[in-house]
């Protein structure tokens, strides 16, 4: 059985697409990667596009950047594919049983390069790593349930707009989607596998709960007071950390952990608080808010560093406000630190509360620095819980591959 996994690069979606590529090529599976952009990555199972198509990236990122100029900012990201690459020529792509989807917007996949994809009848698994491929647009809803019944008029937008780009997106994916029965969704998170199947998009599609794939032999805990050493921070002072890509992202709610550090300023027993972050867009202004001293590390690129961080830290805090499966809290879990998260998303997936992390109410800061003082008290330990185990999300894409490989050859033996 010959797998491929598109994905926008290597770091897109949490490295998910090159986790669960390793996983599978150490269980004997033939897979392969195609991605959009080039890696620092010395594998021949990878296969990079070509300058043309980062050129055609880009220009999409200008048109989305035009197309999104007058978006109302705390939604989030809006993409509506308009430019994309045709890979379904590729021998990677012909020769595979299976073709696996992750993050391929910017500029790699747009609807027609997708139909073409699945006109190929190969089994097409879309692993959603947010909400884009069930709504008009969006890669987050927040709290509109227009992708229920049909997205229109959308908050993103300013006017009142019927007939708007989520609109028009809604109704190609519609279409698209009622044309073929060959895509398969997977959803790393319960809470977006329990939106597949109410939204009117996806609503009667197979779909699964599989959550992303981590190399715990890289991500486990080591002495805290080593690492935090390695880092030039005291060994008593207490931890706190917050990650993600951009720090000042709409969906990863820094402003709430920013209020619950000045709640923990007034508790005089915590005055020994560090905080630790690492993600891009830290810039003065947040530096300004946080009470506590602050080591910033900027954008991590490799696991060493990024474990090395965790394995620092007292109390990961992921104050995101919508989330699926954030690659931050397992990888913490791995590393043996508790995490304090709201009760959001796939957050509680990876949260037991009060057992190795602490869910807080949504949109309460208060309850957040309520968790970090639990976490610290009770000194909390980090555990992974069993289903984010390796060798248990590789058996289930492997049942799931092997059911789809034998439905293609029955289909082909019975038309013989």
């Amino acid at each position: 059985m010959k797998v491929v996994q598109l994905q926008f690069s290597k770091e897109s979606a949490g490295s998910a697409a090159l986790r669960l590529h390793n996983a599978f090529i150490e269980e004997g599976i033939d897979s392969n990667i195609v991605s959009l952009n080039r890696d620092s990555i010395n594998d021949d199972k990878i296969k990079n596009l070509g300058k043309k198509s980062r050129i055609i990236s880009k220009l999409d990122d200008k048109l989305k950047s035009y197309i999104n100029r007058k978006n109302i900012k705390q939604y989030g990201s809006f993409s509506y594919p308009v430019l994309g690459i045709d890979v379904s020529g590729m021998k990677e792509i012909k020769n595979a049983d299976i073709i696996y989807l992750h993050w391929v917007l910017g500029g790699f996949l747009n609807f027609s390069n997708i139909e073409k994809l699945l006109k190929l009848k190969k089994p097409v698994i879309i692993v959603m790593h947010d909400m884009w491929w069930i709504t008009g647009g969006c890669h987050y809803s927040f709290t509109c349930e227009k992708y229920l019944s049909g997205c229109n008029n959308c908050q993103m937008f300013p006017g009142n707009k019927k007939n708007d780009l989520s609109a028009r997106a809604f109704k190609k994916k519609l279409k698209l989607y009622a044309k073929y029965d060959n895509f398969y969704l997977v959803s790393p998170s319960q809470w977006l596998y329990d939106c597949a199947k109410k939204a009117l998009l996806t609503r009667g599609k197979p779909a699964f709960y599989i959550p992303n794939a981590i190399n715990n032999k890289l991500y486990k805990p080591f002495d805290k007071n080593i690492a935090k050493y390695i880092l030039n921070i005291d060994s008593n002072d207490i931890v706190i950390a917050f990650g993600a890509v951009k720090v000042s992202s709409p969906y990863k709610g820094w402003p709430y952990l920013q209020k619950a550090l000045e709640i923990l300023k007034e508790d005089k027993s915590f005055s020994n608080i560090s905080v630790l972050i690492f993600g891009s867009g830290y810039n003065k202004q947040i530096a300004d808010t946080i009470p506590f001293k602050t080591k910033f590390m900027g954008y991590l690129r490799d696991d060493y560093s990024i474990s090395l961080a965790y394995n620092a830290t007292d109390v990961f805090v992921a104050p995101s406000l919508a989330d699926n499966q954030p690659t931050t809290v397992v990888e913490s879990m791995c590393c043996g630190t508790a995490v304090v998260g709201f009760d959001v998303g796939g957050i509680p997936d990876m949260i037991a509360h009060k057992e190795n992390g602490y869910l807080a109410e949504y949109k309460n800061a208060d309850d957040i620095a309520n968790g970090i003082k639990f976490c610290i008290t009770n000194k909390i330990k980090g555990k992974m819980l069993p289903v984010f185990e390796k060798s248990e999300v590789v058996k289930k894409h492997i049942e799931l591959m092997n059911s789809l490989y034998t439905q293609v050859n029955n289909k082909k033996q019975s038309l013989q």
